[in-house]
């Protein structure tokens, strides 16, 4: 009698747990995706904020500091690419080059002021400095006035940046 209660009990408990977990797991993943389908890439919004685990946890204000930290990454990466071309670039486009280290350092400022103002309740400054990282981007690329050899990371920060900017506008 002992044992079988015990079973019913393990089953029961089993049954909860699966049950529970069943329920909880399709909501979070469809946060991701309806949060990410009033973006203008949603499919690389998925991308974005499925590789970060804490996404599947996150509320939309999560999802925002997530995306504002891929714009961070992603300006480390062209700072990276910046600090090497310095030493193989033509002379001609050395001007071009110190424009978009000033724009990627103006990013990184934004992405700080981003990250504070979804952490204090003020989205639409959020998405102000998502917009801004935009500009920055395009502002680094149109100065090569052609071939630009940023273009690939320009084009990361600029996607990357508009869908940030559309999540934090759900904040408001």
């Amino acid at each position: 009698m002992l044992k079988s209660l015990a079973l019913f009990v393990l089953i029961f408990c089993t049954t909860l747990v699966v049950t529970h977990s069943r329920v909880i797991q399709p909501n979070r993943v469809n946060i991701v995706q309806q949060t990410c389908t009033k973006t203008p890439f949603p499919a690389l919004c998925i991308q974005y904020l499925n590789a970060d685990p804490k996404s599947s946890t996150s509320n939309v204000n999560g999802l925002a500091l997530i995306m504002v930290n891929v714009i961070k990454s992603k300006a480390n990466i062209a700072v990276n690419k910046i600090n090497q071309l310095t030493r193989s670039i033509p002379p001609n486009q050395k001007g071009a080059l110190m424009l978009c280290s000033t724009r990627y350092t103006s990013i990184m400022g934004d992405v700080l002021l981003a990250t504070r103002a979804l952490q204090n309740g003020n989205p639409k400054f959020a998405v102000d400095n998502a917009n801004d990282a935009v500009i920055e981007a395009n502002s680094c690329e149109d100065g090569f006035f052609g071939k630009s050899p940023l273009t690939a990371e320009n084009n990361v920060m600029r996607d990357a940046s508009a869908i940030t900017s559309a999540i934090c506008r759900l904040l408001f």
